[in-house]
């Protein structure tokens, strides 16, 4: 694997310095656009909108629209944005990890110690799971301020970035209606049901059957035939009435 970033957790006075690796891959087909009739590739160029020129990547830069003028930022303003936080995951406080709502996780990413950081490194890992928390800290990698946890798992610390507050979307304007009644055997059965289904959680239960079925798909017509296409028939509830699903479900 290579390292997408390269820095350092500070933890008290102590540096550790560390590389983040991503901790998860694309496992669906990687798809090209082509044109229908030749199936030549479809690409995408770098046009300037009043030129109609293509720029080199070396000629682009970022800016942002203020006033109906654009203010054009270099990497230096990025980095001046937030000096001290450029290479440092500083560790700000500790919570534990069941207090964070599922909806603020983002992508997750492998820290490995960097050589003279082993010993601080097995120290935060084995105090976090020593205390059962998790530390919360805001770094900057690839020009964005990021919010972010670091924990343990199997063996490493993991650092999972979280959205911020404001980039969470109320829920007010989808909430069902607080007028609905839920008679008293329609949630007996519900949580029957429930507990009937019940287990422990096993991710390796569960495959992406919809990019193997695809690939199965890729290689038939690879080799000249028609792949079955399995027509999906939306399957009908036994009755309208709740209640009744219900007592079919648990049947």
């Amino acid at each position: 694997m290579r390292a997408i970033w390269t820095g350092a957790i500070g933890f008290g006075l102590v540096n550790i310095p560390v590389r983040i690796f991503s901790a998860t891959t694309d496992s669906r087909p990687d798809l090209d656009m082509l044109d229908r009739k030749d199936h030549s590739r479809i690409r995408y160029k770098r046009v300037n909108e009043r030129t109609g020129k293509e720029v080199d990547w070396d000629q682009i830069v970022r800016g942002y629209m203020l006033d109906d003028n654009y203010i054009v930022l270099d990497e230096a303003d990025f980095e001046e944005a937030s000096p001290e936080k450029t290479k440092m995951i500083n560790l700000q406080s500790f919570v534990k990890e069941a207090d964070i709502d599922s909806i603020y996780f983002d992508s997750p990413y492998y820290l490995q110690a960097q050589k003279g950081g082993e010993k601080a490194y097995v120290l935060l890992l084995n105090a976090l799971e020593k205390t059962k928390m998790a530390g919360l800290s805001t770094f900057v990698m690839r020009n964005t301020e990021n919010l972010a946890v670091i924990r343990p798992h199997q063996g490493i610390l993991l650092l999972n970035k979280l959205r911020f507050e404001e980039e969470i979307r109320s829920v007010d304007e989808i909430k069902p209606s607080q007028r609905i009644k839920i008679a008293k055997q329609e949630m007996d059965m519900a949580v029957q049901l429930i507990k009937r289904h019940s287990s422990d959680f096993d991710v390796t239960a569960y495959r992406d059957e919809y990019s193997k079925e695809l690939m199965k798909i890729i290689r038939a017509k690879a080799k000249g035939k028609r792949p079955t296409v399995r027509k999906i028939k939306p399957r009908k509830a036994p009755s309208e009435d709740l209640l009744e699903q219900l007592k079919a479900s648990l049947a």
